[in-house]
């Protein structure tokens, strides 16, 4: 059975963006792999490392997000990477073989020093996270790495630094392939990228209550100034939920209604708000059940954290000997 390895990192709650975007095909994914899922917050330090208090928290956030929304502890290693000391170990061995100008090549390195100017990115950390993602994947020996498209050239540079440390000692590490992933993305209520940062995030924690106030006040087409002018569906944001909401007669009398200013904006988004929250309220069931039981969340992280650490103990044990240290 292959094995693949995914993360998320702790800096803000889950949103629906999250859902779509990876935790869906992750649900699925278990079915199929032995899958180890970590909470990135050793990542999460490379951007927010004057915040280590919400890193915590927002760590036991994000796994109890985890857990509602179907990934299975008895199907799947879900851990926590600053419990598994090994991570950072094999981080300090591939270090010294990973040239620098790998590093800086890297497009979302470059992307997000143009992007994040209110952080603090000019640390060895953010620029040498790369290195610390390889040794995340390749400590369990994955050779699937589920992403989507714009993120599987930091796939490439694992499996260059795997191939420089293989020929430079002996073979140790697969190199992992990228599993491309269909992902629906879905665009935030002011229509850009959904995202804590902007303010515009629909959480998976919100309540159904919250979730019909932000949906309702959701970018429309801007051609539909009032109720009778008619819209393009093409050019609406919202139109985009129906697409990963609603069924296909909805879809099909929604478009037509839009474009003869049939139906107005608020009406049409009656109709998706509804299907997301009866969407999420399976999730915020056992959300509730799962934050009334800390102690079990803390069982399924300890239980987690001690087969992935003893997997990565063995891999390490390969690496040391490789390397004669």
């Amino acid at each position: 059975m292959d094995t693949i390895l995914s993360g998320m990192r702790p800096t803000g709650r889950l949103h629906l963006g999250h859902l779509h975007g990876a935790l869906k095909n992750w649900v699925r994914l278990q079915n199929d792999y032995r899958c180890y899922f970590f909470v990135a917050d050793w990542h999460a330090l490379t951007t927010d490392y004057a915040a280590p208090q919400e890193i915590n928290h927002y760590s036991r956030e994000i796994l109890i997000d985890w857990l509602s929304v179907g990934l299975d502890p008895s199907r799947s290693v879900i851990f926590r990477q600053s419990r598994v000391k090994e991570h950072a170990e094999l981080h300090v061995i591939f270090s010294m073989i990973t040239p620098v100008p790998w590093l800086e090549r890297n497009p979302t390195y470059k992307d997000q020093i143009k992007e994040l100017t209110e952080k603090d990115l000019s640390t060895y950390g953010f620029l040498g996270y790369p290195v610390l993602q390889a040794a995340d994947i390749t400590i369990y020996k994955a050779n699937k790495v589920p992403v989507g498209v714009d993120q599987a050239p930091h796939v490439e540079l694992t499996r260059e630094i795997v191939r420089r440390f293989n020929q430079t000692y002996r073979p140790i590490f697969p190199e992992p392939e990228v599993l491309l992933t269909e992902t629906q993305k879905l665009p935030g209520v002011d229509g850009r990228k959904m995202s804590k940062s902007y303010n515009n995030a629909v959480f998976l924690s919100d309540s159904p209550k919250e979730i019909e106030q932000k949906l309702s006040r959701m970018m429309t087409d801007p051609a539909r100034v009032r109720r009778t002018d008619p819209g393009e569906p093409e050019k609406c944001p919202a139109f985009e939920f129906h697409k990963v909401y609603s069924l296909p007669e909805e879809i099909e009398t929604v478009a037509k209604g839009c474009r003869s200013a049939g139906i107005g904006c608020l009406d049409c988004k009656k109709i998706f708000i509804k299907h997301v929250i009866d969407d999420l309220a399976p999730a915020h069931e056992r959300r509730r059940q799962y934050e009334n039981k800390p102690d079990e969340v803390e069982e399924i992280l300890a239980r987690g954290n001690q087969v992935a650490q003893t997997k990565a103990a063995e891999t390490m044990a390969e690496v040391r000997a490789a390397v004669g240290l």
